[in-house]
């Protein structure tokens, strides 16, 4: 759950509220309902989704989901996994009692062993979450990003951190430049794709 803890904040503290969510999805649909870590990404899924509405104006989905997710996130510690948790719970309750407040304040950053995590702070499975969720937001095809992914993983097992590691991690950070990043992707891709097929083919008969 880590990684995937990780690459959510980073997406979230990225100005990407709707999207932070697809990071814990996966790992929150795996657990039993009402243990601590249930009720940890519940809120934090449901914390998103309330600022999202709350910017995109809807103020009754707004104000529901903050109230949902207060109730998710009460009782437990703070810091919860690393995650700093007062300040979202406040958060919380400013928007259940006045949604409006967004438009006069950012949401508060999401906090992580005392840090608000950034993109250029992931490390490298945290990094393959965060692509996968950007890839999925932004409209890219994501088959590409899984395999410049298990590729990057090849060269991380070798000890060759080098080119789909490197692309990955662009991908993650270029922002503006992140369609660029993506092509290149692509063609080291189906590149080292059509390589493997070559070597195949001197095995068959």
């Amino acid at each position: 759950m880590d990684a995937s803890l990780r690459a959510g904040v980073a997406v979230y503290n990225a100005g990407r509220y709707h999207a932070a969510h697809d990071a814990w999805e996966e790992p929150w649909l795996g657990l039993d309902d009402g243990t601590d870590d249930e009720r940890f990404l519940h809120g934090l899924i449901q914390f998103t989704a309330a600022v999202h509405h709350a910017r995109t104006r809807n103020w009754s989905g707004a104000t529901g989901l903050a109230e949902s997710a207060g109730d998710y996130l009460s009782g437990l510690p703070s810091p919860y996994c690393g995650v700093a948790l007062d300040p979202i719970r406040r958060a919380l309750s400013a928007i259940a009692a006045d949604p409006e407040v967004i438009e006069r304040r950012r949401p508060p950053p999401l906090r992580y062993d005392g840090r608000a995590l950034v993109f250029a702070d992931l490390r490298f499975e945290a990094a393959a979450v965060a692509a996968r969720v950007l890839a999925a937001a932004d409209s890219y095809d994501p088959a590409p990003i899984d395999r410049a992914v298990d590729f990057a993983r090849e060269e991380i097992e070798t000890g060759e951190r080098t080119l789909f590691t490197t692309l990955v991690m662009e991908f993650v950070t270029a922002d503006a430049d992140r369609s660029l990043v993506y092509r290149r992707l692509v063609d080291h891709v189906e590149r080292r794709e059509r390589e493997y097929a070559d070597v195949d083919g001197l095995f068959e008969t």
